[in-house]
């Protein structure tokens, strides 16, 4: 039997056969990404302006890339916190979290840079440091505010907060 059978059948295929197909594709490549994030991460604590918050740290590359994506909700004075190995421009965007959020871009000696306001489950916007940063610190939309946190004020964390 040559290759021509496969090849004949093969554009046979109708259109509803094709979006089954392809159905399937998308989520047999999508499903590792999901069951990938969120992920169990170590938690510490931080302080600002007499303020605790308990954080996620994320030191790898996989955990800056799940960030708090495919979470319904962020419990009262917690958050995650973005740990890089060098100080360079930070993006950030919210594709896939559904939580409403703000963040903070901190310096290497975790003075906050900027703070900015992120919408929920959208890709249009992207967050940048206004200088180069070592961390960023997610936390519930109107935390910063509603504590009297502000660019200029610093972020003391444990040591194991800090990237090898």
């Amino acid at each position: 039997m040559d290759g021509s059978f496969a090849l004949e059948h093969r554009h046979q295929l109708g259109g509803f056969s094709k979006m089954v197909l392809g159905a399937i594709l998308v989520v047999a490549c999508l499903s590792p990404a999901l069951d990938a994030c969120p992920l169990e991460l170590p938690t510490t604590t931080v302080s600002i302006n007499g303020h605790q918050l308990v954080v996620e740290v994320a030191l790898s590359p996989q955990a800056h890339t799940c960030g708090l994506s495919h979470r319904s909700h962020l419990p009262e004075n917690r958050g995650m916190l973005f740990v890089f190995s060098k100080p360079a421009l930070r993006t950030f965007w919210m594709k896939n979290t559904w939580i409403p959020l703000s963040i903070a871009f901190l310096d290497a000696a975790g003075t906050i840079i900027n703070i900015a306001t992120m919408r929920p489950d959208q890709t249009d916007e992207l967050y940048h440091s206004h200088r180069p940063a070592t961390y960023a610190l997610e936390v519930n939309q109107g935390w910063f505010n509603d504590h009297g946190v502000q660019t200029g004020h610093m972020v003391l964390m444990a040591p194991p907060a800090r990237q090898p």
